[in-house]
């Protein structure tokens, strides 16, 4: 599909749209991106329709849905290689898709650096400090963040442990007491099973953290949420930088939580690390 093609076809057809389906196509053309970001309730409320006109709407330019054409708008927009990379062209080198890869990584961490919210952070740290278990939930791309987080969090002398599976996660969810933390990674925020899991993890008495997209589903059932925008619209393209990302606040919650713990607690970080040199052959 040529760059801008299917915003082409709406701009061509609009006569032939209802009036209804006008107010849609007026919407999207007005902000496409925007557009890619909306769910059908919101572009539809946006339109002064409703969501089964906004569905005709779709399957009058060959998408089976909201959803589906959402990737095909999203696909005409962007430029890059579709389930790879927006930063990544199809003919690029590997020195070429290698420094975008790096370059476009190194812009989106400095950027979610300049947009994290402190008191978000200080927050989420009192509720890990006071737990008395946590639990790390993660699918897909956000299940070995999920992993990570129970590597760095084991240390800190308390039950840790990350979940990946969807049915796990919600017993353990069902089986939450208040003092538990369940910690919900998730870069759309729109996961249907996550957003139950964290309803009924609340239900049962845990503070839920969410890491996750501002303004999602999810967020609105988690205690308290770090917001996580990145560049990176996932439905098309391969997680990468929203990954790193969520890496790095896990790196940021896990330093939070150590100072809190104070230098008496630095013994205890050395005695672990200490175990380590035995399992090393020495650098020479």
């Amino acid at each position: 599909m040529a760059s801008h093609d299917l915003i082409d076809r709406i701009r061509t057809r609009l006569d032939e749209l209802n009036r209804s389906e006008r107010k849609v196509a007026d919407v999207i053309l007005q902000d496409p991106a925007s557009a890619t970001g909306m769910s059908i309730a919101t572009l539809a409320q946006a339109a002064s329709v409703s969501e089964p006109t906004v569905n005709r709407f779709c399957r009058n330019f060959e998408a089976k849905g909201y959803p589906d054409f959402k990737i095909k708008l999203a696909q005409s927009l962007a430029g890059g290689t579709p389930y790879v990379s927006r930063s990544v062209e199809r003919d690029d080198d590997a020195a070429g898709y290698g420094d975008k890869i790096f370059g476009a990584t190194i812009a989106a961490l400095d950027d979610a650096r300049r947009a994290l919210d402190a008191k978000s952070i200080e927050r989420a740290v009192d509720y890990l400090i006071q737990a008395k278990q946590i639990h790390f939930f993660g699918l897909g791309a956000s299940g070995p963040v999920a992993q990570d987080a129970q590597h760095k969090f084991f240390r800190f002398n308390l039950p840790v442990m990350a979940y990946e599976d969807v049915l796990m996660q919600r017993m353990v969810a069902a089986s939450c007491h208040t003092g538990d933390v369940v910690v919900i990674i998730s870069y759309t925020g729109r996961t249907r099973e996550l957003v139950e899991i964290a309803r009924l993890a609340r239900d049962n008495g845990a503070i839920v953290l969410g890491i996750t997209a501002p303004g999602s589903p999810l967020a609105a059932e988690c205690t308290e949420t770090l917001e996580v925008i990145a560049p990176e619209d996932t439905d098309v393209y391969m997680p990468m930088t929203s990954r790193m990302i969520h890496l790095a606040l896990i790196d940021v919650l896990a330093t939070g939580v150590t100072l809190r713990r104070g230098e008496d607690f630095l013994g205890h970080l050395k005695k672990i690390k200490d175990s380590l040199q035995a399992t090393r052959f020495p650098v020479s």
